[in-house]
């Protein structure tokens, strides 16, 4: 008995020991990030659980670590829903310990999250929404716009086709945030290369038919249709452009396009188009070996801003190593002014006046189905336009952080 009295003993004090010695470091305060998208909806193909995995690869590939500390990756569906979204993100950074959010597709939601981040002091990398409110006059110290603006976009698509001929513009504008920038931007860019936009309807965001828009702007005979809005909207739009007969007639102008939507309705909906992307999975070799890793991992290939997200997420990992911390404000000094190159951004730096990754921008030819040669191969890259040249200017910023 007495003996038996002594072992319990030991084991009681062994198992009190135990309970009572830390967790290593790592696995126990943990570097936390989240990804912030439509999972469901409108972009979730182009986005979605796409850029999670994505996320993860950038992670996995980091070595699953930083200042010795373990990095677990959460997810949000925020479903296009401005106010959804801002309540997420507001419990992943305060109850989650959250220390940056990615992603955030739908530039209303995006306006709402940074407005989140902003007020909570926290990190928000912006790589689809694509409003240029994030980098103007909504910005703040701790949202960061990586991957596009609108602003970049219509300075590439929009001038490019008003000075091959294309003058009179007919506009169709998701009636939100993204699709309010982008009309503003497209139309200043039409008119400094010598264009109009002669009308321009406001649709509700989202939508499925836009026949009595087409059937308006056939009426008033533009040389090019400018489609404002992005994913399942722009998919819809151009299914009807082509079965109207519009697209043999006249030019279209396309906003913003991802190789998701091309696939949707296969290239020869939307050949000869021009289109502008940040990066382009079979851009070289660099790009090509990473995109083929992301399929054997998905069993899909990647679109340009699932790319763009793995990047960002490898940056502010570099920022925090540079940094010795996940303190928002030094990790914000980190990232400020830092140049660099990846798989996804060339010649490439954060700007520090706005928060804006400046990059090389790619103007692209959307190919025919016959020239096709593998899966996602639909872009032909016919001019690579610098940072400097796709964005706006620090003389025309009116965000000073």
């Amino acid at each position: 008995m007495k003996r038996a009295v002594v072992a319990i003993g030991a084991f009681v004090l062994c198992t009190s020991m135990t309970a009572a010695m830390p967790a290593p470091a790592g696995a126990e305060n943990p570097v936390i990030i989240a990804v912030v998208n439509d999972q469901s909806k409108v972009y979730a193909d182009l986005s979605g659980q796409g850029t999670v995995a994505a996320v993860h690869m950038a992670v996995e590939d980091y070595g699953g670590a930083v200042l010795g500390r373990s990095i677990k990756v959460l997810s949000v569906d925020h479903q296009n829903d401005p106010a959804l979204g801002a309540n997420k993100a507001h419990e992943l950074y305060e109850q989650d310990h959250v220390d940056a959010i990615f992603d955030v597709p739908t530039s209303s939601v995006a306006l709402a999250v940074a407005g989140v981040a902003g007020a909570d002091h926290k990190i928000l990398f912006v790589t689809t929404g694509g409003t240029d409110a994030l980098n103007m006059g909504q910005c703040n110290k701790y949202t960061f716009h990586y991957g596009y603006d609108t602003y970049a976009l219509a300075q590439n698509t929009g001038k490019l086709i008003t000075e091959q001929g294309g003058k009179r513009w007919y506009m169709i504008t998701a009636n939100y945030a993204f699709g309010q920038s982008m009309l503003a931007n497209f139309s200043n860019a039409v008119k400094s290369a010598g264009g109009e936009v002669i009308h321009n309807d406001m649709v509700p965001f989202p939508n499925t038919d836009f026949s009595s828009y087409l059937i308006n702007a056939q009426a008033m005979n533009p040389q090019v249709i400018g489609l404002m809005n992005a994913g399942d909207d722009t998919v819809n739009a151009m299914k009807q452009i082509n079965e109207f007969g519009i697209k043999k007639r006249m030019e279209v102008g396309i906003g913003l396009l991802f190789e998701s939507d091309i696939a949707a309705l296969g290239p020869d909906y939307w050949s000869g188009s021009t289109i502008t992307v940040g990066s382009y999975w079979n851009l070289d070799d660099k790009t090509r070996a990473w995109a083929a890793r992301y399929k054997k991992r998905t069993g899909k290939m990647p679109t340009w801003v699932m790319m763009g997200n793995y990047s960002a997420v490898t940056q502010y990992l570099d920022a925090v190593a540079r940094a010795k911390t996940d303190d928002a404000d030094a990790v914000v000094k980190q990232l400020e002014g830092y140049k660099f190159e990846d798989v996804f951004a060339r010649h490439a730096y954060i700007r520090a006046q706005d928060h804006l990754l400046i990059h090389d921008m790619y103007v692209a030819k959307i190919k025919p189905a016959s020239q096709v040669k593998e899966p996602y191969d639909f872009l032909q890259i016919v001019k690579t336009v610098p940072g400097e040249d796709s964005y706006r200017p620090l003389s025309a910023v009116t965000c000073h952080l």
